[in-house]
């Protein structure tokens, strides 16, 4: 965490959040629930800062809560911003834990714009613009744009490269299907093994894989064909 992150006026409450601390959080809550009315310099709440710092613990702790929260979810902070503008903010020095694909972390992000999203009362409040005029959900798409090309080309990429793959399975498959293990018999022409019991697990096996390699292939092909909307 940067050192600008933690301005002089952060309460407890606030830099537990921003810590990850859920039991102090949760202890503070307890003693002083008037301490999710405090807002800090720059005009932000408990829900602006748990949401900007993706504090999902402490976000339902704070909104399941006794205290009231439909004041907290209108609040705005000094730039216009609602607790939805605040889920397309990223952290400068933000590192995730694991190192994952695009895709998911877009996936992770929009789940965020959903968290908040059904507190909003009246629903008017949902077309709220900031001082960018921007509603949340144009805010949102406008600062995960870089984020949602990486993730088309990522799923793109690993799209084509499983396709190659599917596409070898099912011709490995479908040239096994014409070859009878064991061989026919040369009087009758019907396979040799044909009464054993690994005969019909070959079989069955063999089909198996070529349905599930097709519906691979026709799967990953509408991903690559898809326009990502």
């Amino acid at each position: 965490m940067a050192a600008g992150d933690l301005p002089e006026t952060d309460t407890p409450l606030f830099l537990a959040t921003k810590s990850g601390c859920v039991d102090i959080a949760e202890e503070i809550l307890k003693r002083y629930p008037q301490a999710v009315e405090h807002i800090d310099d720059k005009g932000r709440n408990i829900l602006h800062i748990a949401i900007k710092f993706r504090r999902l613990s402490i976000f339902d702790l704070v909104t399941k809560g006794e205290v009231p929260v439909n004041r907290l979810v209108r609040k705005v902070n000094n730039e216009g911003n609602a607790i939805l503008h605040v889920v397309g903010m990223k952290l400068k020095d933000y590192m995730p834990e694991k190192l994952r694909g695009p895709a998911l972390d877009l996936r992770d992000e929009m789940l965020w714009f959903e968290v908040p999203w059904k507190l909003i009362t009246p629903p008017h409040f949902l077309e709220h613009r900031n001082d960018m005029k921007l509603t949340a959900e144009q805010f949102f798409c406008k600062e995960n744009n870089e984020l949602r090309t990486s993730a088309t080309e990522w799923l793109k990429r690993t799209s084509e490269g499983c396709t190659v793959v599917a596409v070898l399975i099912a011709t490995v498959a479908f040239a096994a299907a014409y070859t009878v293990p064991g061989g026919p018999n040369s009087q009758t022409g019907a396979p040799v093994l044909v009464n054993k019991p690994f005969f019909v697990v070959f079989t069955v096996t063999d089909v198996l894989s070529l349905s599930f390699a097709l519906t691979s292939v026709v799967i990953f092909l509408s991903i690559v064909s898809s326009p990502f909307r």
